[in-house]
């Protein structure tokens, strides 16, 4: 598995409706070698970006893709950025809601967010994917 493959997985966990598709997806990924995890986030987008990032990094901890390290925790802190980053134009001065999903396979890790952006019922979506390898 590369790069490629675990940045799809990422995608299609973030993309899901429900817990139970997502524990599907899951339990299919793993059967190809790919773990992972997702949480769902909302807010204001300037304010929540932190929190995204470490909710992430806590998920990811938690179901031991990762291990408690410097380098591990700065991995899915960089992926988690970049695919926030990707969003941001879209996002700026509006709320969010969506999830982050992180996927690893080996050496590599791919965060995924999937965000519905704007006010009430009126939303663009957006997805945005960062990698690492570690």
């Amino acid at each position: 598995m590369g790069s490629k493959e675990v940045a799809a997985a990422a995608i299609k966990v973030a993309v899901t409706q429900d817990r139970n598709q997502e524990k599907a997806v899951q339990e299919a990924l793993i059967v190809d070698g790919i773990q992972a995890v997702a949480v769902d986030f909302g807010g204001e987008f300037i304010s929540s970006i932190t929190k995204i990032i470490e909710r992430a990094i806590v998920a990811a901890r938690r179901e031991g893709l990762i291990d408690e390290s410097h380098i591990d925790e700065g991995a899915v802190a960089g992926a988690a950025k970049e695919a926030v980053s990707q969003i941001m134009n879209k996002a700026i001065g509006l709320n969010v809601g969506g999830k982050i999903a992180v996927a690893r396979c080996g050496e590599h890790i791919s965060v995924a967010v999937f965000f519905g952006i704007g006010l009430l019922h009126l939303n663009e979506v957006a997805v945005g994917v960062g990698h690492r390898v570690l």
